[in-house]
């Protein structure tokens, strides 16, 4: 019970997020609007610092939904844009989901969100390294490409005119001029059964050898060819 509970006023708190930004967020407007006492809200939640938590938890659940209706293709890199485009599209029409997901948090700490989108990141760009695509290391790749989509998003939200939650227009093409220039350092541009050159070759290489380490070699010379394989890689 308490859990459809919990569900129903995240819905109410969603609600209000959107409408009126995290600013109008509060234990007595989210209490008042679920029809509850504050008493109620913090008894299942603690104080407003775990209801935000809760919140943008139930907002990245949103994310994730319209993330997996993304079926994966035979071209990862095409993935990888349709990836690109769908979290900043879904920034621009949800301002203020995106800016509790994705905001700042304190020094040395991810938001849990952040965390979560980078895994999900790193899948897509485990699947370019291994058809030979990359040139640097998919960790690296995954670490640009998060900073780069979270970075364009939040420059464009941040410079929309307005206060407004209405989705947010990239009129300039911002998001896919740097999307492009990204992909471009990132990525190879010759077909994976063309001679693409060591690098890519490396990196795909030391990305199986991650996924599943061979019974051949020992764990130092797995170890050792893996710190071979970076090397190439550059």
């Amino acid at each position: 019970m308490d859990d459809e509970k919990r569900r129903q006023i995240l819905d109410v708190a969603a609600g209000i997020l959107e409408s009126g930004g995290a600013q109008a967020v509060s234990t007595r407007a989210v209490a008042a609007a679920a029809g509850i006492r504050a008493a109620s809200l913090y008894q299942l939640f603690g104080d407003m610092d775990g209801l935000l938590a809760a919140l943008a938890r139930h907002v990245f659940d949103r994310y994730l939904a319209e993330k997996q209706t993304l079926a994966a293709t035979g071209d990862p890199i095409a993935d990888l844009r349709r990836g690109w485009d769908m979290h900043v599209d879904f920034g621009l029409r949800h301002p203020a989901f995106y800016l509790l997901m994705f905001g700042p948090a304190r020094p040395g700490r991810r938001p849990p969100a952040v965390e979560q989108a980078y895994d999900l990141l790193l899948r897509y760009v485990e699947r370019v390294a291994a058809a030979g695509r990359l040139r640097v290391p998919a960790t690296v790749a995954a670490d640009l490409a998060l900073a780069g989509g979270v970075g364009v998003t939040l420059t464009l939200i941040g410079g929309a005119a307005g206060s407004g939650t209405a989705p947010i227009a990239d009129d300039a093409g911002l998001s896919g001029r740097m999307r492009d220039s990204l992909f471009a350092a990132l990525l190879t541009g010759v077909p994976a059964t063309a001679e693409p050159g060591l690098a890519p070759l490396a990196v795909a290489l030391d990305t199986a050898l991650a996924a599943g380490p061979p019974d051949a070699l020992r764990p130092a010379e797995t170890a050792l060819l893996r710190d071979w394989l970076g090397r190439l890689a550059g």
